[in-house]
């Protein structure tokens, strides 16, 4: 089992974007010592909570304050910008942490309509450019054609498409790249996405298939614990959701939010712990085992985004135990 985590960078209620950041260098030194093999950084706009707006340069960061652990974008919304651009950048990213890139590329507006223009400079919806995009990108790291990105590196920097079906899967196994399923959005579609994507895969910038699943978990010192640190995931999530307030809440008011629930709340909450694992180790490792089997894949990226910082490093330690 190779494990990997997925930073939303979250911002904590009484805690600032500065110390966020500052404490997500920290927390990228820290799984390094612990063994996780990649770091990866989310793309989001416009919100409160997330301070995540730049997976490159988050990646950058990362890469120059460690010295072996993998970097990667979880993912680059590529329908809104340049695809010569993306490939320049994570040429530039490879250049200087050479074997360290993990490129990740989404479908995905980045917001509503307000957002997407602006992230797209006002250019019209190209959400159905996304294939297109998808593989004039593949074609610029495999150095094909008239005019390619530099840095031309040694080697290629991988790269992942995201998805959460076998149409996503198919997409990335055809142009022979890696794919990143995300369980932590839609948990339905795992197994048969992953089976799509080793049955139609043909060498690309890749010469064997190579995926990852990404999920939430919680690892508490036992199942009580980890679902009373939920807690705060819980309420975060349902505001999310509802586009409020995205900050992370801590224990007393998220365990105040979740004791309010109305019956609607609480069957959003239910269908939500279906994204996550949440126990102590036993429980963890027996549900990361499962989904290990079901998927057949061994990478797995991991996001906890609870309220104390301290908690949320100690339960990435517990996870990382089981598999030593």
């Amino acid at each position: 089992m190779r494990l990997g985590i997925l930073d939303q960078m979250p911002q904590p209620k009484g805690k600032t974007a500065e110390e966020t950041a500052a404490h997500t260098m920290e927390m990228v030194r820290h799984a390094e010592n612990l063994g996780y093999e990649s770091y990866w950084f989310a793309e989001h706009h416009a919100t409160r909570g997330m301070v995540s707006s730049s997976p490159e340069i988050m990646m950058a960061a990362a890469a120059a304050r460690t010295e072996k652990i993998k970097v990667g974008s979880g993912g680059i919304l590529l329908p809104q910008y340049s695809a010569y651009k993306v490939a320049a950048q994570i040429s530039q990213l490879e250049s200087l942490f050479p074997g360290r890139i993990e490129a990740g590329v989404g479908r995905s507006t980045g917001g509503g309509e307000f957002l997407r223009s602006r992230l797209a400079d006002f250019k019209s919806d190209q959400m159905g450019e996304y294939p297109g995009k998808l593989q004039d990108l593949v074609s610029y790291l495999n150095r094909e054609g008239r005019i390619r990105p530099a840095p031309r590196t040694a080697e290629k920097p991988e790269l992942y498409a995201l998805g959460l079906g076998e149409n996503s899967a198919e997409l990335a196994a055809g142009m022979g790249i890696g794919y990143v399923f995300g369980h932590f959005i839609k948990p339905d579609r795992g197994g048969a996405s992953f089976e799509a994507y080793r049955e139609h895969f043909k060498p690309g910038l890749l010469e064997a298939p190579k995926s990852k699943a990404c999920v939430f978990v919680i690892c508490g010192e036992d199942d009580a614990h980890a679902e009373k640190l939920a807690a705060s995931q819980h309420a975060w999530l349902l505001n999310v959701e509802k586009g409020l307030d995205s900050r992370v809440p801590d224990i007393e008011e998220a365990q105040e939010r979740m004791a309010a629930l109305n019956e609607k709340e609480k069957e959003k909450v239910a269908r939500n712990k279906r994204r996550m694992i949440i126990g102590g180790p036993e429980t963890v490792k027996r549900e990361l085992d499962y989904y290990r089997e079901i998927y057949q894949c061994e990478d797995w990226l991991l996001l906890c985004n609870l309220h104390d910082w301290e908690e949320k490093k100690r339960s990435f330690e517990r996870v990382i135990e089981l598999y030593r």
